[in-house]
């Protein structure tokens, strides 16, 4: 069925007279609908943190600072710079504005200029016609249709400006996190071949030893087994440095081709930074601020849809003129004006806007959901960050004191082989233990380093201020 619509050709302060008083009788019984405000997530939030870990204070930015690395830093702000992925959401943050504004724009009265040209004639003779006419129209936003559109638009672009804050700072820690990778695959390499060499030293040891009659083939066989084991580790730690700073130029926007170089050593693990209050990280991490402005774009496209059941009026006015000849186009004489004001009521249409008025509310009720998910991950990766740094922080500890017995195990035991004290078996299995020891210590290093970068993300913090809003938002 065709909504029809009703044109009153009167002087517009007379139409809307007559519509003011018309509208109650037309429109009895169903009412405006009040805009939905967006709904409070069920989520309990403590008032401190449950895990120790954290030092007092509020949340601050610049971990980048804080760790003191030039080349790291270099990296960041390459990455930000050339990501692919960084740049195709700044597009997306141009684009969402954009649309914000054109929804705004229905707000203003819409003005179109129209000129033409015709030629008409019969057998006798033709005869030409111009035409040029202004035409002007303006919804009257009764409901407030219009304007929630336009919020719901701004929200929705405010959420997408969010989405790339916070694609900008895991952006920023993923870089990090890499780069400490690549400085972990180093070490690893050079401990391999820091043992390649010892153990080539204890080949030659027992090569002579073998030949003087101290020691035996099988010292001699299980000495050269080790060194193949300790090269085929070694020849593993330079694919996978290897492999680490290819992942790192691949997200700087660099061509993959592992000629990165990163430093000879991981930064000092920084002490803890402060982790201010639960609730605080609601407002503080963009994630969760674009979560909260979907629920209110949702929201306002929910009002739109019930608004949408109630009629509508327009206003319209058109003037211009017409002749056979250029020079009396606009001749008063041959000018000529219009106005109307148009109701457009709708009655029936097989419940498709009920239908959208449902949709709308599912749409609402599942970015409510998001919300609240989005905010438990959020305090879940604070409270597993602070966990994780505590234990590190002692698996480190302990590690350190663990590689320090087993070196001076090592030595001890090394002068006793030279003495013929003991087997070349022991040697080795003292050796394997240093071997273990040393590069567990520089994972859990790297971990540490790693969990302070998760930790100031998982809080909000960045390294540097968020990048400014696009014109408009």
């Amino acid at each position: 069925m065709h909504h029809q619509r009703l044109s009153l050709p009167l002087p517009v302060p007379l139409c809307l007279v007559c519509l003011v008083c018309l509208l109650p009788a037309m429109i009895v019984g169903c009412g405006a609908p009040r805009k939905t405000e967006p709904l409070a997530p069920e989520v309990t939030v403590p008032a401190e943190w449950r895990t120790e870990g954290g030092a007092s204070g509020e949340v601050t930015i610049g971990w980048l600072d804080v760790l003191d690395d030039p080349a790291l830093t270099g990296l960041v702000a390459e990455a930000m710079d050339r990501n692919r992925d960084l740049r195709a959401a700044a597009a997306g943050v141009d684009e969402a504005w954009a649309l914000a504004r054109k929804a705004g724009a229905a707000l203003a009265p819409g003005l179109n200029a129209v000129a033409g040209a015709s030629r008409a004639g019969t057998r006798k003779g033709s005869r030409s016609t111009l035409n040029v006419n202004l035409q002007a129209s303006w919804e009257v936003d009764l409901w407030g249709r219009i304007r929630t559109g336009r919020d719901a638009a701004t929200a929705s672009a405010q959420a997408v400006t969010a989405d790339y804050r916070h694609a900008r700072h895991s952006m920023a820690a993923a870089v990090a996190r890499s780069y400490f990778l690549s400085v972990e695959a180093r070490l690893q390499q050079a401990a391999a071949a820091d043992m390649v060499t010892a153990l080539r030293k204890t080949v030659d040891i027992v090569v002579a030893r073998h030949g003087a009659g101290l020691a035996s083939g099988q010292d001699l066989t299980l000495a050269r087994s080790d060194l193949a084991a300790a090269r085929e580790r070694l020849a593993a730690a330079q694919g996978g440095r290897r492999d680490a700073i290819r992942a790192l130029e691949l997200l700087i926007g660099r061509y993959p081709g592992a000629a990165l170089e990163v430093r000879d050593s991981l930064p000092a693990p920084p002490p803890p930074p402060p982790v201010g209050l639960p609730a605080e990280i609601l407002e503080r991490r963009p994630d969760l601020v674009a979560a909260e402005r979907r629920i209110a774009a949702a929201a306002g496209s929910l009002h739109q849809a019930r608004v949408a059941r109630l009629p509508s009026i327009t206003l319209t006015a058109s003037g211009g003129g017409a002749s056979n000849a250029l020079s009396n186009l606009l001749d008063p004489a041959n000018l000529a004006w219009q106005t109307a004001a148009n109701l457009l009521t709708p009655l029936f249409d097989g419940g498709a806007r009920q239908a959208q008025v449902e949709a709308a509310a599912a749409v609402l009720e599942r970015a409510t959901a998001a919300y609240a998910k989005t905010a438990l991950d959020a305090f879940s990766e604070v409270e597993a960050a602070l966990d994780h740094s505590a234990v590190l922080a002692v698996r480190a500890a302990t590690l350190a004191e663990a590689l320090r017995e087993a070196e001076e195990s090592l030595r001890l035991a090394e002068l006793r082989f030279r003495e013929g004290e003991i087997d070349l078996l022991d040697v080795l299995t003292v050796r394997q233990r240093v071997i273990g020891a040393r590069t567990r210590l520089i994972a859990v290093e790297r971990e540490r380093l790693t969990q302070y970068v998760n930790l100031n993300l998982a809080l909000g913090g960045h390294w540097q201020l968020p990048a400014p809003a696009p014109a408009n938002s």
